[in-house]
C-alpha cells in the first residue's frame, strides 16, 4: 500500500463541516502522469510501486490507510446569486498531511464520483478539463504564482455524459487548504457564529499562525486574507491570466489559485479579455478581477462579523475600514509586479508617473491586438539604445509608430536608473515568461487525448512549461501566438 502520512485535521471539524462519502470505483484505472518532485515535497513514498498501484490509489479505487474520504461542505455567491449550499460535488478530500517543511496540505481526488452535495450531477470529470488543470495549475507554479498543485492525473476508462460521451479522468490535487470564502458564508447564513468561529480558529491554525498571537485574531485574518487575494490576483494581472469563475466558493481562504475550470492566458491583449463560456456579462473579465476579489473578500467580511466586535455598527466599522486596505495593497503589488516586468527600479516620486507609463503601454498593447506574452518578453530584451533589437517588439504592434512613441518614453525613465542593459534585462526576463500555457496548446493536448488516446502532446507541452523563463533548443512553436483558424474564443467548466 502506498504510505501516505495523513493526520486528517479537517475531519476533526465534526460532521458539519463535510459529508462523509467514498470515492465510487472506475473500471480500467489508468495512470497518466504522477508528480514525483510533488509526492516527494509532501512526503509521499512511492518509489517502490508501480504505475498500477499509483493508478488503484489516485483513481479512489484504493483508499490508503489513515484516509478519511468527505466532501466539504460551502456556499457561495455564482455571478453575484447566493447559492446556501454548494459543497464538493465532485471533489473528496482523502485528508491532510505534513510536508517537509512541516505545513499541512490537504490532498484530493477530482472527479471520483457523486456525493452529498452533488445535485443533479454525475460527480465526474471529463478527460479534458483534468488535462488542463494538471497543466496549468502546475504552470503556475513554476510561474511563482500561489495555487493548487496538481499529483497525479489518471485516465478511468469510462465515458461521462457532457453534451456528447467523452473520456473520463480524475486528478489529484493538493492545497495548502480547501476552505474557501463560501465556507464561511455557509455557517454564517445559517447563524452558526459557532461554527463560523470554529472555522477561522481552524485556518488560523493551519494557515495563518502568526495571528494567533494578536489580541484580535479575527479582524487580523481579515487582514491576512485581503493581502494574500491581493498579492494573487496582482500576480494574475501580471501574467495575462483570467480565472473566469471567481465565484466565493472557488476563492481559496489561502491565498492560492484554486478551479482551473474556464480559465485562459491572454494571446492578444484586451483589457476585457472574456474566455469562459457562462460569462457572458462579462463579469469576471480581464480588467475586472481585482474588482470581484474586492467583492468577494466583502462577503468574507461580512461572514466574520460577528467575531470582530460585539455590536453590529462596530464590527461594520472595524470590517470596512479593513477592506478599504485592499485597493492600497493591491495597487503595491500590481506596481511592485509590473515594475519588474517593464525593468523599472522604484525612484523618488515615480509611483504616479510610472503607473501611468505601464498603463499606457497596455492601452497601445490593446488597441494594436498586442500578444500579452510576447510585448512583455520582447520588451526585456531591449536595449537604452534604439536600434535592429526594436524590430521584434515593433512587429507585434498594427501600429508600430505607438510602440516607438512609447519606447521613447520609456527609455527616457530606464536612463535614469543606476542599471546597465545586461542587469536590466536579466531582472526583466526573470519575471517575463517565453512559455505559458497557451489555450490552442491546451486544446491540442486535450485533442489528441480524448481523440486518440495520445498522450504525447500532453506531456510535451507539459515539460516546456516546467522551466518557462528558460529558452528551450527546438520549442519555438510553444511561445507563438496561435494562428487564426487555431483562436479560442471560449474556455469550459467541464461540469
Amino acid at each position: 500500500m502506498i504510505k501516505i502520512p495523513f493526520n486528517n485535521q479537517y475531519a476533526c471539524l465534526g460532521g458539519k463541516f463535510y459529508s462523509e462519502v467514498l470515492p465510487i470505483p472506475v473500471s480500467q484505472p489508468s495512470l497518466i502522469k504522477f508528480n514525483d518532485e510533488l509526492a516527494h515535497s509532501v512526503g509521499l513514498s512511492v518509489d517502490d510501486f508501480d504505475r498500477d498501484d499509483i493508478s488503484a490509489v489516485f483513481s479512489g479505487n484504493v483508499i490508503p490507510d489513515g484516509a478519511q474520504p468527505l466532501a466539504m461542505a460551502y456556499s457561495g455567491h455564482q455571478f453575484g446569486n447566493f447559492s446556501p449550499q454548494l459543497g464538493d460535488g465532485r471533489a473528496i478530500l482523502l485528508g491532510d498531511i505534513k510536508d517537509e517543511d512541516g505545513t499541512s496540505v490537504s490532498v484530493q481526488l477530482k472527479g471520483c464520483g457523486r456525493t452529498h452535495f452533488s445535485r443533479n450531477g454525475d460527480g465526474r470529470a471529463a478527460l479534458g478539463p483534468v488535462l488542463r488543470e494538471y497543466l496549468v495549475s502546475e504552470a503556475m507554479a513554476k510561474l511563482n504564482t500561489p495555487t493548487t498543485r496538481a499529483l497525479a492525473a489518471v485516465a478511468t476508462g469510462e465515458g461521462v455524459n457532457r453534451e456528447c460521451l467523452v473520456p473520463g479522468g480524475i486528478i489529484t490535487r493538493t492545497a495548502s487548504s480547501f476552505v474557501r470564502i463560501g465556507t464561511f458564508q455557509y455557517f454564517a447564513a445559517q447563524g452558526d457564529t459557532a461554527s463560523v468561529k470554529q472555522l477561522a480558529d481552524f485556518v488560523i491554525e493551519q494557515n495563518y499562525p502568526d495571528v494567533t498571537e494578536s489580541g484580535q485574531p479575527y479582524a487580523d485574518l481579515l487582514v491576512a486574507v485581503i493581502k494574500g487575494q491581493a498579492s494573487l490576483i496582482a500576480k494574475w494581472m501580471q501574467l495575462g491570466f483570467i480565472h473566469g469563475v471567481m465565484n466565493t466558493d472557488n476563492m481559496s481562504i489561502a491565498g492560492e489559485t484554486i478551479d482551473y475550470g474556464p480559465c485562459a492566458f491572454i494571446d492578444a491583449y484586451a483589457h476585457n479579455q472574456v474566455f469562459s463560456s457562462i460569462d457572458r456579462g462579462g463579469r469576471y473579465a480581464y480588467n475586472n478581477q481585482p474588482n470581484i476579489g474586492l467583492w468577494n473578500l466583502t462577503r468574507l467580511a461580512e461572514s466574520l462579523l460577528p467575531l470582530l466586535a460585539d455590536t453590529t455598527d462596530k464590527a461594520v466599522d472595524i470590517a470596512q475600514g479593513i477592506l478599504e486596505s485592499f485597493t492600497e495593497e493591491y495597487e503595491r503589488f500590481w506596481l511592485s509586479g509590473m515594475r519588474l516586468k517593464c525593468g523599472l527600479q522604484a525612484i523618488e516620486n515615480s509611483d504616479r508617473d510610472d503607473k501611468v507609463l505601464i498603463e499606457s503601454l497596455l492601452d497601445i498593447m490593446h488597441s494594436n491586438s498586442a500578444d500579452f506574452t510576447l510585448t512583455f518578453r520582447s520588451l526585456s530584451q531591449l536595449k537604452v539604445e534604439p536600434g535592429q533589437g526594436d524590430d521584434g517588439i515593433r512587429d507585434l504592434f498594427q501600429n508600430p509608430l505607438q510602440f516607438d512613441e512609447w519606447g521613447e518614453k520609456w527609455r527616457e525613465r530606464v536612463i535614469q536608473q543606476d542599471l546597465d542593459d545586461v542587469e536590466r534585462q536579466k531582472i526583466m526576463q526573470a519575471v517575463n515568461p517565453i512559455y505559458i500555457p497557451r489555450n490552442h496548446q491546451i486544446e491540442a493536448a486535450i485533442r489528441a487525448a480524448e481523440d486518440n488516446a495520445d498522450y504525447s502532446v500532453f506531456h510535451d507541452l507539459h515539460e516546456v512549461l516546467q522551466s518557462p523563463f528558460v529558452r528551450q533548443v527546438n520549442k519555438a512553436s510553444y511561445q507563438l501566438p496561435p494562428e487564426p483558424e487555431e483562436i479560442i474564443h471560449q474556455t469550459f467548466c467541464g461540469t
